[in-house]
């Protein structure tokens, strides 16, 4: 069984990191975002694996709350800075907000709650899917940038976020090199999402 940290322990993480505010507070814009879009997408396909995700996302947002709040308690000198400091943790909290509200919306399908008529009928009109791909050593897509892969062009499908072990990459930059072993979280068609289930296992060789 995990040993639970203490407060002190999670303070000296947090000095030990040396992220600043302005890095902290990018990353749960980042964070909230895309937990809206996969929480609406796993309402839309009724994916316990997607609110599961969300679910891991919202206790990354409680800890880098806790993150930002002990930056600016530290770089507070005065009053002054106090003041401009509030602003940017009403920011953060209603990021954390945004976070909380998602992960509402997937308690429904964790509760099995999703599976109602009204519910139902939206998934069947829905053209829009999101899946989880784990990239193969043996894929084309491993030891490549976002950029010359150009994923959203060549298959269709928009990759909201990556899982690189125990670590999430959200909204990818173009300069990120994919590894084997990395998890895409994408959106797009049932046809897009065939080819890159197919790029991602290893079994189409050409992008186009």
């Amino acid at each position: 069984m995990a040993e639970i940290e203490t407060v002190e322990e999670i303070s000296d993480e947090i000095v030990a990191e040396k992220k600043t505010i302005k890095e902290i507070l990018t990353e749960m814009k980042d964070i909230s975002e895309a937990m809206m879009d996969l929480a609406y997408s796993a309402l839309l396909v009724n994916s316990k694996g997607l609110a599961e995700i969300v679910v891991e996302m919202e206790d990354q947002m409680d800890k880098l709350r806790y993150e930002i709040e002990i930056k600016a308690m530290m770089a507070t000198r005065n009053r002054e800075d106090a003041e401009d400091l509030t602003g940017i943790l009403h920011v953060a909290h209603a990021a954390e907000d945004i976070s909380n509200a998602a992960k509402d919306i997937v308690d429904v399908v964790l509760r099995g709650e999703a599976d109602h008529p009204v519910l139902r009928s939206m998934i069947e009109e829905a053209d829009e899917t999101f899946v989880m791909e784990k990239i193969l050593s043996s894929s084309i897509l491993a030891d490549k940038t976002m950029r010359e892969l150009k994923l959203a062009t060549n298959t269709g499908m928009y990759v909201a976020a990556i899982r690189r072990g125990k670590r999430w990459i959200y909204r990818p930059s173009k300069d990120l090199k994919l590894i084997a072993g990395d998890v895409l979280i994408a959106s797009g068609d049932h046809t897009s999402a065939k080819v890159l289930e197919d790029l991602a296992t290893g079994k189409r060789k050409e992008l186009e």
